[in-house]
Parts: C-alpha cells; structure tokens; sequence
C-alpha cells in the first residue's frame, strides 16, 4: 500500500521531532507554529483566538473534504484505522498515546490538532502513512493541512502494561472518556445551543484542538479547544486525570454573537430504549438496553434526587428550577449483566458522568430531555444546565466544573437509594371528564435502611404531587435488598401532568434520597405531542 507521503518546502516547512516522526508544516497549513519558545502557549492564547473569532461574522463554509471521503459508507469508513505504530509519544518515557482520526463518512467538519512541546504549539499536518485503510482505496493528493476528524488517547489504565483508550474527541463538540473497568457509552458535550428548544438545535464544533506533550511523570493530560458556531465562539481546557474514577477539569469560556436564551451547559447525552420500569419497549430478548437510567442530583439546599429514566412514546423535557445547582449526572446505576444479558454491548459496564460545578452558577434549572426511540443506535436523553439569564452577546462568561466517570453512587451520598422504580399501567376512572389512575413501586436500599428492617413503624413514607392527589401508600420491608418497597397510588385529572416524589424519613431524619417522576394523562380522544414538566 503506497502512502501520498508529506509535501515538503524549504521555506514554509518547520519540523518537530515527536514520538520519532517528523512533523513537518506546510504554509498553506493553518499554522505555523503558534508559538515561539520565548513564549508558551496555554488557555490565555485560545481565549484571545476565541474572541477574535466572536468579533467577526461566522464563517460558515468551513473546510470542504474531498468528495470521496464524504462517500465513504458506515462500513468503509470502519475500514480506516490509525495505525498504532504510528501514535504520538510512543517512543517517550510517558504512559500516553495519541491516535487520530481519519476525515469521512458523517465526520466531514475538519479540526486542526496539534502538539504543544516545551511551549510550543505545532500542527500535526495529515498524511495518509498515518492509517491503515483496508479494502478502501488510498486517497491521493490530499493536503497536510487537511485535518482530522478527532483523536483518542490512550494510557495504562486497566494494566500497567496494557494501552487502553482513556479519552476521544470526535464530532461537533462531542467526548467521551473512561474509568477502570468501563465501556464506552453516555457521552459529555462541550456546550449546547436550543436543545429541547422552539429554534432548531445549534450544534458548535471544534476548529483546533491542543494538547500538551505529557512527560514520564505525567499524570495528568491537559487538552484545549477552540469552538465555534454561528451563535458562539468558545475556549476550553481539559485536564484529565486517569484512573479508577478519571476526572476531567473543563473550564469554559463563552462568547456569545448573539444573545442567547437557552444555552445548555455542561450536556451529557445517552440512550435508553428499554428499562426495567416499562417491558413493552423490550425488543427481543435482552430486558434492558440503555447507557443510563438515572439523573442524579444534588440542589443548593443539599437535598439529593434521582429522577428514573425512560424513553417516552412523545417528547418530554422535565426542568428542575434552582439556583447554584451542586451536582448533577447520568449515571447507570444497575451494573448486573442478568439485567442486560448483552454480550456484545456489555450495558453493565457503562460508566456515569457526574458534574460537579465550581462556583456559583446563579439561577438556572437543570433539564432532562427524553425523546421517543425505536432504535439503541440514537441517543435520545440529555441532560444539562440553563441559566435563568440569557447570556448577551459581546460579553465572555466562564463556566467551570469537574466531570467524573463513575461505576457507583454509593459514595456520592450516605441515604438510601434508589435501586428499582416500576409504573403500573394507566386506567381511566369513568366520570365525565375522565380520572387518571396509577400506581408506582420503588424500592430503596443502602444506606441506614437495614437498621429499621427490625422496626418499621418507624420509617414513613413521605410523598407528594404537584396535581391530582395521593391515593394511599404502602410500605413493606424487603429483607433480600435490607432495605424498603414503597407503593403509591395516584389520581390526575385527564389532560394534567403531575410531578411526584417520595422519599423515607424517620422521624425528622431523612433516610434517602428523593425518587422523583412525572406523570401525564392525556386528554379524551388525544394524544400529546410532547409534554413539558416544569
């Protein structure tokens, strides 16, 4: 297989010696060194190209790719693979690697990546001796500055001696990382713009991307990002910190062009099709199917809730109003493959992103979106942050937080969790306008609950609706989880949404966590086509 190779020019060409290849930069490549020696680039650098890009008009004709990457099928595009002799850093003292992506199939937006190496920042121009492409015919005379369409990294993350992917960027403002013993699934995205929202979803992009050399002492790898839009100019830091619960730092500069009412801070999207809590959306034999089935969330007054989740049959977005929000995620909370019985897609292994902000993020609500799927390939859940304030244009806002992959809540809180959350099937009481009836089981576990398996009397059962009425509840202790079921029955008026929670306290003492759900009716002979819980 024959490679294009470099083009190279005496006077345009500046070489950087990294993991034993030479890089070399061509004039027509969007850059040059960004940086001399005298001065290293960090954040601040990627903050004054954010603002400069946030002055001028968008430039939406991006960098076209040649038409026959943009042909490539789903399965030759598969065929195209980074050549793992060829990664970065491979040849140093540091556990890291750096692999890239190749541009074609639905990647068609380029990023340009770069090496910062004792300050300086050094494009990584494109060369097909990069990657293997199987049965697809080798590309010819594309340029080094083409681009890529992402990059992973890998470390020793599950063996000292074993190269395992630790974090990849690929896609608009998409990525995903790992913990010990995960598999890919729920991702984070760098920012949102109208997601759920009247005015189509704005999706922003990456146009460069840095990371810094890590050393042999190296334990941590710092990424920054230059995003773009046509409504927003960004600049983002990453620093990822691998392990059993790998971290990564974001820090987020905002700039909008334009005022900007729902932007989506923080977003984590993922997918669930089918869950313990609904078996008419099983499609074989498998019980369950989703990356997630829970957001998680802790509110300023310190209160904890878990919020089940489903794939509706129309659209629904549910927002949690409060201000300087602790902590939210998409967690996966059941990690029993009986549950899953998914060889393949190992569903168990999922990890959970959990978001710690940094600061104060003011008023704001935290949104839950749903949307109707058929299909495990899409994923239909998102999960992010609003401020109360639009954000105007001209004016930088900072957001910071840590996101965390996690196997567990356990460590999260110390109250009760919840472990099932089941809905009965809905009945129409007969009167003129119509009554809604339901009925929902959960069951909690952990925490202190095993102490009043002996006494029950004194644990009760706390639960509300924001409509119709609470029925009556029941409470049975449930010795092979030590801990609780609790059963509410609820009415609501046809064409009514409720928001319910329940939660178990002794006395004054709270014992778990607040399980939290909401419930429509439709209205005689209708049926909505989407419904908002606010």
């Amino acid at each position: 297989m024959r490679s294009t190779g470099l083009f190279c020019s005496r006077r345009t060409v500046l070489a950087l010696l990294v993991s034993s290849s030479v890089v070399s930069l061509s004039k027509g490549s969007t850059a040059l060194a960004d940086q001399t020696s005298q001065n290293r680039f960090g954040y601040e650098d990627v903050i004054g190209r954010a603002k400069a890009l946030a002055e001028r008009p968008f430039d939406a004709e991006a960098a076209t790719i040649p038409q026959e990457l943009t042909k490539l099928s789903y399965d030759s595009y598969r065929e195209i693979r980074f050549r793992r002799d060829r990664a970065f850093w491979r040849d140093g003292a540091s556990d890291y690697r750096l692999l890239l992506f190749h541009l074609g199939f639905l990647h068609t937006k380029p990023v340009q990546v770069h090496i910062i190496k004792n300050g300086t920042a050094i494009p990584i121009p494109f060369t097909t001796g990069l990657f293997e492409y199987g049965k697809v015919p080798v590309p010819k005379q594309l340029s080094p500055s083409l681009g890529f369409a992402g990059f992973a990294v890998t470390t020793t993350l599950n063996d000292p001696n074993v190269q395992d992917e630790l974090i990849s960027f690929i896609g608009a403002s998409y990525f995903r990382f790992l913990g010990r013993g995960h598999r890919y699934g729920l991702s984070a995205r760098s920012l949102a713009i109208d997601v759920g929202g009247e005015r189509p979803e704005e999706f922003p992009f990456f146009r460069a991307l840095w990371l810094e050399e890590p050393s042999r002492d190296s334990t941590e790898l710092t990424i920054y990002g230059l995003l773009d839009s046509r409504s927003v100019a960004g600049a983002f830091r990453y620093v990822v910190t691998p392990g059993k619960q790998t971290s990564v730092q974001v820090t987020a500069t905002i700039m909008p062009r334009r005022e900007i009412a729902r932007l989506g801070v923080a977003p984590l999207t993922s997918m669930f099709l089918a869950g313990e809590g609904d078996l008419s959306r099983r499609t074989d034999f498998r019980p369950e199917i989703h990356d997630s089935d829970g957001l998680i969330f802790r509110t300023e007054s310190g209160e904890w809730a878990w919020r089940p989740i489903q794939n509706p049959k129309a659209l629904r977005i549910s927002s949690f109003a409060g201000r300087n929000l602790r902590g939210f995620g998409l967690m996966q909370r059941d990690r029993n493959f009986e549950h899953y019985q998914d060889l393949e897609a190992q569903y168990h292994a999922r990890p959970g992103y959990w978001i710690e902000p940094e600061g104060e993020w003011g008023d704001g609500r935290l949104e839950l979106i749903e949307i109707p799927t058929d299909n495990e390939g899409f994923d239909n859940i998102v999960a992010c942050w609003t401020p109360s304030t639009p954000l105007p244009a001209g004016k930088a806002t900072v957001f910071s937080y840590r996101l965390s992959a996690l196997s567990t809540t356990g460590a999260l809180h110390p109250y009760g969790q919840v472990k099932n959350s089941f809905n009965g099937a809905n009945s129409l009481e007969s009167s003129a306008d119509g009554v809604g009836k339901k009925r929902f089981i959960i069951d909690f576990a952990d925490g202190d609950l095993a102490f009043y398996l002996s006494d029950a009397k004194r644990v009760e059962v706390v639960a509300s609706t924001t409509a119709g009425a609470i029925l009556g509840t029941i409470l049975d202790p449930n010795p092979i989880t030590k801990g609780f079921r609790v059963i509410v029955d609820v009415n609501l008026p046809a064409g009514e949404s409720t928001e319910l929670r329940v939660f178990l306290k002794s006395r004054g003492r709270v014992l778990t966590e607040i399980w939290t759900n909401s419930w429509t009716v439709a209205a005689p002979d209708s049926i909505p086509k989407a419904v908002r819980n606010d």
